[in-house]
């Protein structure tokens, strides 16, 4: 039985921020059971639901020397869907209102977190063959099990993982500070360990000394060895091509399913998709105040709102878009002004656009239902999740060719009928709306052709199942058998 331990800052159900809690939280109960014993390790946040924390169940307590502090470690634990999470407590500094607070105390709160998770290792007895490391935030464990805790017979042998979910977040603080925070000598602060533009640098750590990375999609682990794309570690993730290896994420097809789905007003699959599906567009179409009409051409879009996801190429061309026969719907919050430019698109073409600026986790699942077509053109997404849950519901993704989206979504090839989604390569708004009014022609002029697309869309398997067994591979590969 080979054992894995995966670190993480989040997980759902317990605490979620961003796509980083999903994967911690979907993967582990993906793994065969017979051979791979699988467990999560995350702090216990005072922010998490109280019927969460007041479930979990005491497993033992101990004092760690840190920062020349003696401070408490609570190891708590609570088994869900088969899977065992520990918790560990401190409350001096996982309280406070959400997950991550100020970049400081953050850096100081994960420090002490990746040093406690390995020293509750032997006081809960399992000692895993791999320690799956998850960004910044536990990126110091690898550094630490080839420092302090490599003479111990029961660390010796372990290897570690990291997985890199966004490369713009690297944990980094002055030299000295860092130094302070992690306990390491001054040997680790060289340009080649932890030590990068003169800053410390957390993930360069981890990624100087991981057995393996990986990250989210083929295409990123290439992209992040290009300048533009590897937030100046670009040198470093080359060097270390050959242990790089890109995994692209799934999704939990129960929880987004539409033939189960709670939240959509009707339930379709891939065979019946043709009669059924429209009923959520008209639904949707009521609910939103929007014109009821089966014929108009429904775009969707389910985002942060930030300079990321592409959103200034939609503000280039929206005066465009909003000449054709469509309809948008926005669903998110985020950069003020893209918050607003949303607000005043709805109030000028209010029976075309529908700006929702909340967040709300039934909403996303109506849209994804309701659509034709799904519209995301990211400046750069390692992965992204909103393109599989689309593809899910048989709602056409139109995508910039970047990271995840080129490796999951096949563009249409009206000559040999192939394709699940539509997509283009430049960073150009033009080329977009290009793309866009093509998808609009096929709607419109081709609909036979139409659903083909969504018949292939809805017969891709993006299930953690996929996922899981290339980590599989990659576990085997590093444990040696």
């Amino acid at each position: 039985m080979k054992k894995i331990l995966f670190v993480a800052s989040e997980a759902v159900p317990f605490i979620k921020t961003g796509g980083l809690a999903d994967v911690v939280g979907s993967l582990p109960k993906c793994f065969d059971k017979e051979y791979f014993d699988v467990r999560v390790m995350i702090p216990k946040y005072l922010c998490m639901k109280e019927s969460w924390r007041n479930d979990m169940e005491y497993v033992n307590h101990f004092y760690m020397d840190y920062m020349g502090q003696s401070r408490y470690v609570g190891i708590l634990q609570y088994v869900y869907e088969g899977i065992t999470f520990y918790f560990i407590d401190n409350e001096g500094y996982f309280n406070g209102p959400k997950p991550y607070g100020d970049w400081y105390c953050d850096l100081e709160k994960f420090c002490f977190f990746s040093r406690a998770a390995l020293s509750a290792l032997p006081v809960i007895g399992f000692q895993p063959d791999v320690v799956h490391c998850h960004d910044w935030q536990t990126a110091l464990i690898p550094v630490l099990l080839k420092d302090r805790f490599h003479d111990g017979e029961f660390f010796r042998s372990m290897k570690s993982v990291i997985t890199i979910h966004n490369l713009k977040f690297q944990g980094v603080w002055d030299v000295m500070t860092i130094k302070r925070l992690t306990g390491l000598p001054d040997y680790y602060f060289t340009p080649d360990k932890l030590e990068a533009y003169k800053d410390g640098n957390l993930l360069k750590g981890g990624i100087v000394y991981a057995d393996a990375i990986t990250t989210v999609s083929e295409t990123y682990a290439e992209e992040i060895k290009m300048p533009f794309y590897g937030e100046g570690l670009d040198g470093l993730m080359r060097a270390r091509a050959n242990s790089l290896r890109g995994i692209v994420n799934g999704i939990d097809y129960d929880d987004f399913n539409p033939e189960t789905d709670p939240y959509i007003v009707q339930k379709y699959n891939a065979k019946n998709f043709r009669k059924e599906k429209i009923k959520n567009k008209r639904a949707l179409q009521e609910e939103l105040g929007l014109p009821q009409d089966d014929r108009k051409f429904m775009v969707g879009i389910v985002s942060r709102l930030t300079d990321q996801k592409g959103l200034d190429l939609i503000q280039c061309v929206l005066d465009e878009i909003c000449q054709d026969d469509i309809q948008l719907v926005v669903l998110g919050t985020g950069e003020e002004r893209y918050e607003n430019m949303f607000r005043h698109y709805d109030w000028k073409y209010n029976d075309k656009v529908s700006a929702n600026i909340f967040y709300s986790e039934p909403m996303s699942h109506k849209i994804y239902a309701a659509c034709d077509a799904f519209l995301m053109p990211s400046l750069f997404e390692p992965c992204g999740l909103s393109q599989l849950m689309s593809l899910r519901y048989g709602t056409v993704p139109i995508v910039r060719e970047t990271g995840g989206l080129k490796d999951t979504v096949e563009p249409y090839n009206e000559f040999e009928n192939r394709g699940t989604g539509f997509s283009f390569q430049n960073y150009n708004a033009h080329e977009m709306l290009a793309v866009i009014r093509y998808a609009e022609r096929i709607y419109y002029d081709k609909k036979r052709e139409w659903n083909k697309i969504i018949d292939r869309a809805m017969a891709m398997d993006y299930s953690w199942n996929t996922s899981a067994v290339k980590y599989q591979e990659l576990y085997d590969w590093l444990i040696g058998y």
